[in-house]
């Protein structure tokens, strides 16, 4: 008797994981990827014609120079581009670091914290420079100091325009005058 009621149980577990697996095989299959060239038009696929940045970084990161057809725009955008790429990376390595490990995750959340201030002090800073009259700026804040790239006017900067500059950091920002950077791009 005590074989039979085994035999049953059995037979029922095996039942109902066969039934969860034949609905997860149904759900899944209703739900396949789509490729992305059935669901976009050809006209917002990227070609090889809107990769022009990035075979100039790689021409770059090989030590060539950037070609003649690079402005100053592009540059502003690649920086801000590869800023937050690598900000990107490293919240989502704090995030994942929050999630499997409860201990650290209060110095992550404190790190998550500390890349959002300078987030927002590097936007804050950038808006302002920009508001002061200068076409496009980028700024990097680091442990060591503060870079601030700066669309130059068709004059260069002048010493007032440094002066300006350094004027907006120094009053958004906790750095000293040795720990600022300022740099014109052409």
């Amino acid at each position: 008797m005590k074989t039979w009621k085994k035999n049953v149980v059995a037979a029922a577990v095996l039942v109902t994981v066969c039934a969860g697996i034949y609905l997860n095989w149904l759900y899944t299959e209703e739900n396949q990827p789509v490729s992305l060239t059935d669901t976009l038009d050809s006209e917002k696929v990227m070609d090889e014609s809107m990769l022009v940045m990035s075979k100039d970084a790689e021409n770059q990161a090989a030590g060539e120079e950037l070609s003649v057809d690079t402005t100053s725009s592009d540059y502003f955008a690649a920086v801000r581009l590869s800023r937050q790429e690598a900000r990107d990376n490293a919240v989502s390595l704090l995030q994942e670091a929050m999630a499997y490990d409860t201990a650290a995750s209060s110095t992550s959340a404190e790190e998550l914290d500390a890349i959002v201030q300078v987030a927002l002090s590097e936007a804050q800073i950038e808006s302002l420079v920009i508001a002061k009259g200068y076409a496009d700026c980028v700024a990097y804040m680091s442990d060591d100091g503060i870079s601030v790239a700066v669309a130059a006017p068709e004059e260069g900067l002048q010493q007032t325009d440094v002066a300006v500059i350094t004027d907006v950091i120094l009053t958004q920002s906790a750095y000293d005058l040795d720990d600022i950077r300022i740099v014109e791009v052409q």
